[in-house]
């Protein structure tokens, strides 16, 4: 005997998706919503989603009330016997529903035209931080110029403060967001985008590519902190006169495994490692993350990376190195150093 589907499932799966579609959202808000805004920038760009909402509301309401006028005031009677009259147009109506959009595209322009020069004009002033941003697949670049300060997928700016961020990419298109703060700005090969970002308060804020780069996407996460402008200064003297310290046999053995395996591609502030193709390591162990996001700056989380990095993180360029378990201890030993 043939089974048959119930004659309303049909009906009632876009409901269904739609409804799992909104629950399924509402999972981001949170660390990356752009609907709790912590800086001008994202409250400007929050101000104007909620005022095309609001007209966009309005139109809504008043379309479905005519609407539902229309479905009531001329609906068919049992009365009836002919056609009602047809109506073929009227100029009158179609200029008014011509000139309203017209009216409400300028106002929505003016408003959006006027935050797009705003938010794309540099900040000038002694007070404003500069920041290079280079991407890499898949991770983040940030350098203080003059300062020779780098880092990498952590990025530190002063409370209160506008930092005006230079946008680069040094392989394919990627996008630079950071949903509570503002943006988000692509990074295209061969161009320099900008944008300026201001935090009003201390904190951690979440950033990611927010354009499908390659295999690592996903992964390539970076994170903002939001500190006071004596902790931002502090945290600079830190950057550029950092040295490295090791004490114990195994963080010895792990800066010799370092300087045979990793030293071409790293740098480490206050050594003689200066490779430039992987990430800047320079006060590693205070970074919350290690990969761009991918695993927790733990001794685990280092020891998983040190074992198999494409394995940890889909896409990454840094290759399998061969380590034994007793040298993956010894060089995570000499990372945690790295304070």
């Amino acid at each position: 005997m043939r089974r048959h589907r119930r004659p309303g499932f049909k009906a009632s799966l876009p409901l269904v998706v739609t409804l799992a579609a909104l629950l399924l959202g509402g999972c981001g808000l949170g660390k990356q919503s752009a609907l709790s805004p912590a800086g001008p920038v994202a409250q400007a760009q929050l101000s104007m989603l909620w005022q095309s909402l609001a007209i966009m509301t309005v139109i809504f309401i008043v379309v479905l009330a005519v609407f539902v006028y229309s479905l009531i005031r001329f609906r068919a009677r049992k009365t009836d016997t002919e056609l009602p009259k047809q109506v073929h147009g009227s100029t009158a109506l179609e200029i008014v529903w011509t000139i309203i959009p017209i009216i409400i595209i300028v106002a929505l322009s003016i408003s959006t035209v006027h935050y797009a020069f705003v938010l794309e004009t540099p900040q000038t002033g002694k007070n404003a931080v500069q920041v290079q941003v280079i991407g890499h697949q898949f991770w983040w670049e940030f350098r203080y110029p003059g300062t020779g300060v780098v880092t990498a997928n952590q990025v530190h700016i002063p409370v209160g403060k506008k930092v005006n961020f230079t946008l680069q990419s040094a392989d394919v298109v990627h996008s630079f967001w950071v949903p509570r703060l503002g943006g988000k700005t692509d990074l295209i090969p061969g161009r320099t985008n900008t944008l300026w970002l201001e935090a009003s308060k201390a904190g951690v804020y979440y950033g990611q590519c927010a354009q499908l780069c390659g295999a690592g996407h996903a992964y390539m996460k970076f994170t903002v902190l939001a500190q006071s402008p004596a902790a931002y200064t502090a945290w600079l003297h830190h950057m550029q006169t950092d040295t490295v310290s090791v004490t114990t046999p195994e963080e010895k053995a792990g800066l010799a495994l370092f300087k045979q395996n990793c030293s071409t591609c790293h740098t480490i502030q206050g050594t003689p490692f200066h490779g430039n193709i992987g990430p800047n390591l320079t006060a590693l162990a205070t970074r919350p993350t290690i990969a761009a996001g991918t695993l927790p700056n733990t001794a685990q989380g280092l020891a998983t990376w040190l074992k198999n990095p494409p394995a940890a993180k889909p896409g990454a360029k840094m290759p399998d190195l061969g380590l034994s378990q007793s040298q993956i201890q010894s060089l995570v030993a000499f990372l945690q150093t790295l304070k």
